[in-house]
């Protein structure tokens, strides 16, 4: 084995430390916690998961685990199973944790991913007792390599009393060169971010930490898992066509030119069918400033659309995944991934001017998103990044169905029952009706505009009826708050928001 992966391992000294995945766990102990790499699917960690999944299915072993964002490979599934998670942070998307999460068995800290490493560089949590890190390779000094994300893994290799690093065989070593690790410094004489443009590198290709800290090196021949996004459909086409529209009225109001501004997407299949629906646009010489970027990213590189791509991973489809590392050559020096306390940076967001598109669970009358939690208590993902970007970013979208179950749910409600993004941080509501440009409009114009242009047909009027009794109690937000939380009461006791009858 040793000819597959020496070319790998540069620093000789660290060779004497390569293991397998059982003895390299062994450094993990019960109450540790674990900072592990992977963002969103992308350059996560295989087989030591694994091996502490085992181990804790034969002894006690319940670990604090903090990653970028949700890890791929079931391997969030397997730790919950075996019982090895009293705590995870700052996001996940694996259905067995977010069962456990809402049964109260693991507590979860939903938390902006940009603020992560920053509670821990503060020391306002426990600290990493150990990170583990997958690498391409790692250099003659010992610095790491990431492959597919780099996500938190900077933060957690350098804080961390010891690192185990695995080196990954199916990553390709072309990925070598594409990171750029920008660390801050401490506060409160923190230097500006230096990141003016979007194709700008500033720091190094690489995790710089010394040697010693590496106490394992494990070898695995394993592939990311791939994004399960669905392919675009009519009303993510529709919604795509409104926003299209609206931008060439920015470009016609002279507030944009035909390159936009930087783009950031969401993860997800309406937040990526959405961008993929920019290759058929006007628009060209795009940039996108963001966290992960998935299929859509590619679409608009062929397209001959999209410039330059910063972001934290790449998370792929199975065939865009074959195409893109089959020929990542073809796309490398137009990419760049970076710390997401870099890519979701307030700084470099509100300084680029970044047109943010993501994903509600639910809008309100008013504005208000609500992207976590299924009737205000049980949780899907997490907030992610959506929050770092909809705050700061130059103009905040939200894109949506206007219906969920076949026309049982609406998506736009008179009042979401978990906030998220406030209305102060929504600029634009669009579902496959239309889009509600919210900007410069009071709470009572903003309920007007969203039930007009964003709402399905059976729920315009009931929603129209609840503004005008909650008119007749005045306010500057009205609301009948009795009545507020109705349709989703009728929901969970009738299995639809419409009335009876």
């Amino acid at each position: 084995m040793k000819d597959n992966y020496e070319d790998r391992i540069r620093c000789p000294r660290l060779m004497q430390r390569v293991t397998s995945p059982q003895e390299a766990a062994s450094w993990i102990r019960d109450g540790m916690t674990v900072g592990m790499s992977g963002f969103t699917r992308a350059g996560d960690a295989k087989a030591l998961p694994a091996a502490l999944a085992e181990r804790a299915r034969h002894e006690p072993l319940r670990i604090t685990l903090l990653t970028g964002a949700s890890l791929g490979n079931d391997t969030d599934k397997l730790l919950t199973e075996a019982g090895a998670l009293a705590r995870r942070m700052p996001f996940q998307a694996d259905p067995v944790l977010r069962a456990a999460i809402n049964r109260g068995e693991v507590m979860y800290i939903d938390q902006h991913l940009s603020e992560t490493v920053e509670t821990l560089r503060s020391r306002q949590m426990k600290p990493v007792d150990v990170a583990i890190i997958e690498a391409v390779a790692i250099t003659e000094s010992g610095a790491i390599i990431p492959t597919t994300s780099v996500g938190n893994s900077a933060s957690f290799a350098i804080l961390a009393d010891k690192v185990i690093v695995e080196i990954n065989l199916s990553q390709t070593p072309d990925l070598e060169g594409l990171h750029d690790i920008w660390i801050p410094k401490a506060r409160p004489t923190r230097e500006a971010l230096p990141v003016v443009s979007v194709n700008q590198r500033v720091g190094v290709p690489y995790i710089d930490i010394p040697f010693e800290k590496i106490v394992a090196v494990v070898i695995t021949d394993q592939v990311d898992s791939t994004s399960s996004i669905q392919p675009p459909d009519s009303e993510t086409a529709a919604i795509a066509g409104h926003l299209v529209n609206f931008f060439e009225n920015e470009i016609e109001a002279g507030r944009l030119t035909r390159q936009l501004l930087p783009l950031q997407a969401g993860i997800g299949t309406i937040a990526n069918a959405v961008m993929a629906g920019f290759a058929n646009s006007p628009f060209e010489h795009l940039t996108m400033y963001s966290e992960v970027l998935q299929d859509s990213t590619f679409d608009l590189f062929d397209a001959g659309k999209l410039d330059f791509a910063s972001g934290s991973s790449i998370t792929l489809s199975p065939s865009k995944s074959k195409q893109v590392f089959s020929d990542f050559g073809r796309y490398k020096d137009r990419l760049v991934l970076r710390p997401q306390e870099v890519s979701n940076h307030p700084e470099a967001i509100r300084r680029l001017g970044i047109i943010a598109i993501n994903t509600a669970l639910e809008a309100d009358i008013y504005g208000n998103v609500n992207s976590t939690h299924v009737l205000g208590t049980h949780m899907m993902n997490g907030i992610g990044g959506s929050g770092d970007f909809a705050r700061n970013a130059y103009l905040s979208v939200f894109a949506t169905k206007s219906i969920a179950k076949g026309g049982k749910v609406s998506s736009i409600v008179p009042m979401v029952t978990h906030v998220d993004h406030t209305e102060h941080d929504v600029d634009i509501i669009v579902t496959e009706l239309g889009l509600a440009d919210l900007r410069g409009l009071a709470p009572r114009e903003r309920a007007d505009v969203i039930i007009a242009n964003c709402v399905a047909a059976p729920y315009q009027d009931m929603l129209r009826e609840y503004v005008a009794e909650a008119k007749q109690r005045g306010g500057h937000t009205p609301h009948v708050l009795e009545k507020a939380f109705d349709w989703h009461t009728r929901y969970r006791e009738s299995g639809s928001m419409l009335k009876a009858g």
